[in-house]
């Protein structure tokens, strides 16, 4: 082999990380299946057109100093009008827009049978739900009441259930029972075993000057976590910082949810047996609570047990003949009222509590307490825990909301859904309630029976109405074991995402890992430590794929102007003495030098060029000391002067999107270096950013060729035609100075 062809044997690319280039339209390509090829070489004459210099002018911008800006902008703001007025109260209650539009022979049927369905299911999970949010059962009506009442004011979707949600009754739970065990209260007795909060002020309800027990306390805390939860997200919505929710990806949502069940489930564990326990709380909450149930597993309540497997025998089937013939059925069965109907005249008539100790609801009153302020005192303490519970239940509201506007045809306002569901937590927490969310489970439930607007709420909270005025008392004797069972059952479309993971995985990798470590902390550690870590770890997995991006050389497509990889598709020329590299990924401090290595590898090292050409030279030398006459090696010479085929390197800048003053100067490295051996490099396909941070880099001189351009064609064109024209490289240079 020649030294010329073995010099184009060891220019050609080479089987590399190729990005993910997918073929335009209209375009076949035949897909590389090895790992090396032989590339089609063209003359410029048959296949490059004369070259042509695209000229774009650039827009002016307009010179407008911080302080203009602000006064604008709080004029536009500030200024009052009768439509501005109308609008802003329009926007803020949705109500006033479409309910006069309302089609009333075309919805109604849909939206009440819709609304009672729902609101007899909501009846038994109310209830269930308090339990584990650590309240009376009638705290749990009392919420999914009002909340029906004010998403109907505020709420732009037509589809979604707010209400009790499962996740955020843990959460709420978890701050519930930390502050009772701050005060002094023990599970053993109602009363507070010390007489002072952790603040120092006495234990009292100023409504009725009398000692506040365990459950009044609870209350308290859970109206002061859910009213610092909807200023919150009132407060996301008055700034318009929405875009949180962008950073909990769905992945991380599937997986916290998913881990928070199995916590949902550990903490339901002690009323299925009819243990007695303390809930644990704190990291590893989840094994320390199985660790005490089977220390006390001898003590199960028979009673409760048996009618816990019963509850499960009766309601798991019928679920799954509700989810299975869910397009034939026009309503899913209420099964879980029919249990708690059942369930509630058994002990009644059997007299389970008196004759067996099971644990029982017990007295559930009538009609409504009157409303009281949250407790300020209890603020300062459960301000943190409100910051996570306001950010999950906004992100499943908006996402559940935005996903079936979308298949039903319509819009929905993210920042007006951030005061809906803010709202309808600030205003209950007044009322003795606890946070809410939009909820799947119902919301799917209220789609498939027919609900066409938000109308179908104001059914709901009338269901609830009737339960909280006349039918509340009857559920004295419903057992608690029966809650529970009614709350696991209600897991199962958390707990079946590990029959989705096979698909994910095969979809995406990273995507399984984040679902997996945010599933496993939420679990293993804590929900609110599981939430950070999720979303610590999906940022670092954003951070991990700039930091080893892929890259690849590209080749030109027959009879186009379309460059694709090389290492991917076959069949793509290549011009002699020229390598085309796209990178893709921002050029930022953390993958700069992968950045280097790639080029480096991919087309020819000037660094070891370059030491090898002073090795040369330094051979040349002593041979010149040492031979008489001054006779010269002629391949030393050979190392020591001749240029290198590669002429031209032109780096596709299509991908990056955007460059710090790491990227720059990596930049002008990388130039400053090929410029040593001869070797140009040019600039293709920059976007308007990467261009302003070279100019504000000072990537050249003014002085110096504009070597930017618009086009990776273009770029390859201006290379041979400087090439045939000259004989030698053009000085490499940029200005951006565009006419």
């Amino acid at each position: 082999m020649s030294s010329e062809s073995k010099e184009q044997h060891d220019l050609s690319p080479r089987d590399s990380t190729e990005g993910n280039d997918s073929s335009p339209s209209g375009i076949h390509l035949e897909l590389q299946k090895e790992s090396s090829t032989d590339f089609k070489q063209f003359e410029t004459n048959d296949q490059c057109r004369p070259y042509h210099r695209i000229l774009i002018e650039r827009q002016d911008k307009l010179d407008t100093n911080f302080r203009e800006f602000v006064i604008k902008k709080l004029q536009k703001n500030c200024q009052c009008s009768p439509a501005k007025a109308k609008n802003t109260i329009l926007g803020f209650l949705p109500i006033l827009q479409w309910l006069p539009k309302y089609d009333l022979k075309k919805n109604i049927l849909g939206d009440v049978m819709s609304g009672l369905i729902v609101g007899i299911l909501l009846v038994p999970q109310s209830i269930a739900y308090s339990l584990l949010a650590g309240q009376e059962p009638v705290y749990g009506l009392y919420t999914s009441f009002f909340a029906s009442i004010i998403y109907f004011l505020l709420g732009t979707s037509r589809h979604i259930s707010v209400g009790i949600f499962g996740v955020l009754c843990l959460m709420i739970g978890e701050t519930v029972d930390r502050e009772l065990q701050k005060a002094g209260y023990d599970n053993a007795h109602s009363a507070p075993s010390l007489g002072m909060v952790s603040n120092g002020s006495m234990l009292l309800n100023h409504t009725s000057d009398r000692i506040c027990d365990k459950s009044c306390y609870a209350i308290m805390v859970g109206s002061s976590v859910t009213f610092m939860a909807g200023v919150y997200q009132v407060a996301m919505g008055l700034f318009q910082v929405g875009f949180v929710s962008v950073y909990l990806s769905d992945a991380l949502l599937s997986g916290f949810v998913t881990g928070a069940s199995f916590t949902i489930l550990t903490s339901q564990a002690k009323y299925l047996l009819g243990l007695n326990l303390p809930r644990s709380n704190g990291v590893g909450s989840l094994i320390t609570t199985w660790i005490h149930v089977f220390r006390n597993i001898h003590k199960t309540n028979l009673c409760d047990l048996i009618t816990s497997l019963l509850c499960l025998l009766v309601l798991l089937p019928t679920k799954e003949l509700n989810e299975h013939f869910k397009s034939k059925l026009k309503a899913p069965i209420p099964v879980e009222l029919v249990v708690v109907v059942a369930a509630t005249l058994a002990s009644h008539f059997g007299k389970l509590h008196e004759n067996y100790n099971s644990s029982i609801a017990g007295h559930i009153p009538t009609g409504f307490m009157p409303p009281k302020v949250p407790e300020w005192n209890l603020i300062p303490s459960v301000a943190v825990d409100a910051i996570a519970i306001s950010i999950i239940g906004f992100a499943i509201t908006v996402s559940l909301s935005e996903m079936f506007a979308k298949k039903h045809g319509y819009t929905v306002r993210a920042n007006q859904e951030m005061y809906a569901i803010g709202f309808c937590n600030i205003i209950p927490s007044f009322f003795h309630c606890f946070t809410t969310s939009a909820a799947l489970a119902k919301t799917l439930v209220k789609e498939s029976t027919g609900c066409q607007t938000q109308l179908s709420g104001v059914v709901t909270a009338l269901v609830l109405l009737l339960v909280l005025l006349v039918i509340a008392p009857l559920f004295y004797s419903l057992q608690k074991s029966v809650l529970a069972v009614i709350t696991i059952v209600n897991l199962r479309g958390a707990l079946r995402k590990f029959r989705d993971l096979p698909k994910m995985w095969n979809i995406s990798r990273m995507d399984t890992v984040i679902w997996f470590v945010t599933m496993l902390s939420s679990a293993l550690l804590s929900t609110e430590i599981g939430l950070l870590v999720g979303v610590c770890f999906s940022m670092f997995c954003v951070i991990l794929r700039t930091q080893k991006p892929k890259s690849s050389l590209l080749g030109l497509v027959e009879e186009s102007e379309v460059f694709e990889s090389v290492s991917a598709y076959k069949n793509l020329q290549t011009k002699p003495g020229i390598k085309i590299f796209r990178f893709v990924a921002p050029l930022y401090y953390i993958n700069k030098e992968c950045f280097k290595s790639a080029l480096y590898k991919q087309t020819v090292n000037p660094i070891l060029i370059k030491v090898a050409w002073k090795k040369a030279a330094k051979r040349k030398i002593k041979e010149e000391v040492v031979t008489p006459g001054g006779i010269q090696d002629e391949m030393s010479v050979q190392l020591s002067h001749d240029p290198l085929e590669l002429h031209t390197i032109v780096i596709d800048c299509s991908a990056i999107q955007f460059l710090d003053t790491a990227g720059i100067h990596t930049l002008k490295e990388v130039r400053r270096d090929y410029e040593a051996i001869g070797i140009q490099v040019l600039l293709a396909q920059c976007n308007p950013s990467v261009r302003d941070s070279l100019t504000k880099g000072e990537y050249c001189k003014k002085e110096e060729e504009n070597l930017l351009f618009y086009s990776v064609y273009e770029a390859m064109a201006f290379a041979e035609v400087s090439k045939n024209q000259k004989g030698i490289c053009v000085p490499n240079g940029l200005s951006l100075s565009i006419v």
